[in-house]
């Protein structure tokens, strides 16, 4: 809703002669939290109400504008017009009706553009050309833009915004569908990248294709996202839906969104992961790297195997998150297993260690009661497992090392966890984990439960902070099945007969390092632990090129047995 309200100021000529001009500022009123603002005002903030951040639907030039580097927006594939193949009754005039509405000749864009210096092919939809919807013509320019992006190795960045296939070309509409999604893995299979961004609404045809099949899918806050209309469920169903059914926030929560990135934080966040994901070869942000020699312990551990079972689980110990938010910059978190919800007990996604993109991944406890709770108290559910496996594959396609931190008391054990098929879960990452063909490095830093751990813990290194633990069942769990108590002291012999300590970790060959635990300098601590990450980053790419053998050779020298005869 616009209003028109007079400003005035005085001029010189006006105080010559002792009156004034008025100056008319347009008004816009936010739809949502009903405040008024000036429309240069909402502009500036890249058309966001500043009450309330209202995201107000916007043209695919308003948007170019807003978010690209200025005059970088090069527009390819101009020569194709739409025609009316089925002689659709009314279809000429709204096609018309489009042109005039959007003064575009279709409902999307496409060409070259740049956010803060970084290149990629771009498209955006135009809501204005008959809600976004697609054509032969707009099937066609996104299949010619992603094999053009293949061509000259560049990043897709696509702004989707559309009601679906365009009924008015019937079964050519429906067609283009897998026509772009086809093109999506042309320029998938040569290495490229491709982020999506889901803007309000993104629904039908468009959402059942290539809205949906970027390596990172983010959204802007509040976008309605969805296949079948909202109204058609509810009929279909009999049934009244959330208020926040479809909306990017249920995605989010349901596994299907990477990240829900406000417009005003757009252009920094796109500029930084087409950054991160064109530094493909490491040598020279490991130059400076050294292998650091294990040192020798100056002090002994005096803590029994089950003393640092308690210490492992201390609650007061940091977590995953810790170490994240310390370790890495310019971080992006990613959510969610693309099939059925987003799991907190794991929690992923990209960052750099020093001058070195690297893919995250960790279990995370909680640091209070409330977090505790959602993440099931480290406990992860399949779907946490999935997403943990959908990053690192990310990762061996765009050539990222793997840093996990595993801190569990084991995989989530309810009705639920095995209905969604936990064990499959662990098993698909234990076999690929095998075969990635990339660095993964497994940090230990509390407890590592049984195959709940294992599930992360498929690696070319394994470290162990000197007071975790690593144990095929809870020394209480073990006490239990083999003699019927799980007492403080049975569960402590258990504890011992099991071998679990960092130390029965290095003499098995399940563990590499031991890292010394010093959490009153925990900046130091992990200033240390990242030196020697990259050290070891480094020797394993100088040293094993064929990373995934390595690993299975690794883990093919794990056991103990006697050859018979």
């Amino acid at each position: 809703m616009h209003n028109i309200v007079g400003l005035f100021r005085k001029s010189k000529n006006d105080l010559e002669k002792g009156g004034i001009t008025p100056i008319v500022e347009e008004k816009m009123r936010c739809p949502v939290c009903k405040s008024t603002e000036t429309k240069r005002r909402i502009a500036k903030n890249k058309m966001v109400c500043p009450s309330c951040g209202n995201h107000f639907r916007i043209g695919a030039r308003i948007r170019i504008k807003a978010l690209c580097d200025k005059g970088s927006f090069q527009e390819l594939i101009t020569e194709l017009s739409t025609n009316d193949p089925l002689e659709f009754p009314g279809y000429e005039v709204k096609l018309e009706s489009g042109k005039m509405g959007s003064g575009e000749d279709e409902a999307v864009l496409c060409g070259r553009a740049s956010f803060r210096g970084q290149e990629c092919a771009l498209f955006v939809m135009e809501p204005q050309f008959m809600m976004g919807s697609m054509g032969s013509v707009v099937g066609e320019k996104l299949a010619r833009l992603f094999e053009y992006a293949a061509e000259e190795k560049l990043p897709v960045v696509g702004f989707t915004c559309s009601g679906g296939a365009r009924m008015q070309e019937g079964i050519l509409s429906l067609m283009q569908m897998a026509k772009v999604s086809g093109a999506v893995d042309y320029h998938s299979k040569r290495g490229g990248l491709y982020i999506t961004v889901l803007t309000d609404p993104t629904t039908g045809g468009v959402t059942a294709s290539f809205a949906m099949l970027g390596d990172i899918i983010l959204s802007e806050p509040n976008a309605t996202i969805g296949f079948a209309g909202r109204r058609v469920i509810e009929q279909t169903t009999k049934k009244k839906l959330p208020d926040d059914f479809q909306k990017a926030e249920f995605l989010l929560e349901h596994g299907f969104v990477d990240a829900i990135v406000p417009r005003t934080e757009m252009r920094a966040t796109l500029a930084t992961l087409l950054r991160q994901h064109g530094q493909r070869e490491h040598s020279a942000a490991l130059v400076d790297a050294l292998l650091k020699q294990e040192v020798q312990q100056v002090r002994e551990n005096t803590l029994s195997p089950y003393e640092r079972v308690i210490a492992a689980r201390a609650q007061n110990r940091p977590t995953t998150r810790a170490y994240i938010e310390k370790m890495f910059a310019d971080r992006t978190e990613f959510h969610g297993d693309r099939k059925f919800a987003d799991d907190r007990a794991i929690i992923g996604g990209i960052g750099m260690l020093g001058g070195m993109p690297v893919t995250f991944i960790g279990i995370e406890r909680g640091r209070n009661l409330e977090e505790r709770i959602q993440c099931n108290f480290g406990s992860p559910m399949p779907e946490g497992y999935r997403k943990a496996l959908r990053l690192m594959k990310q990762a061996e396609k765009f050539q990222r090392p793997i840093i996990c931190f595993v801190d569990t008391a084991g995989a989530f054990c309810g009705e639920e966890a095995e209905e969604r098929g936990q064990g499959q879960a662990i098993a698909d990452n234990l076999m690929e984990m095998m075969a990635i063909k990339v660095p993964i490095i497994t940090i230990v830093i509390g407890e590592g439960g049984s195959g709940g751990a294992l599930g992360l813990s498929v690696a070319s290194k394994v470290y162990m902070l000197e007071n975790a633990v690593f144990s095929v069942i809870s020394p209480e769990g073990c006490a239990s099945i083999l003699w019927g108590e799980a007492s403080p002291e049975a569960s402590a012999e258990a504890a011992r007969c099991l071998c679990i300590t960092a130390e029965d970790m290095k003499r098995f060959g399940v563990a590499e390092r031991i890292i010394a635990e010093n959490f009153s300098a925990f900046d130091d601590m992990c200033l240390e632990l990242k030196e020697i990450i990259r050290g070891d980053l480094k020797e394993i790419y100088t040293l094993s090129p064929e990373i995934s053998e390595k690993r299975y050779e690794r883990f093919r020298k794990l056991g103990s047995w006697k050859e018979n005869g």
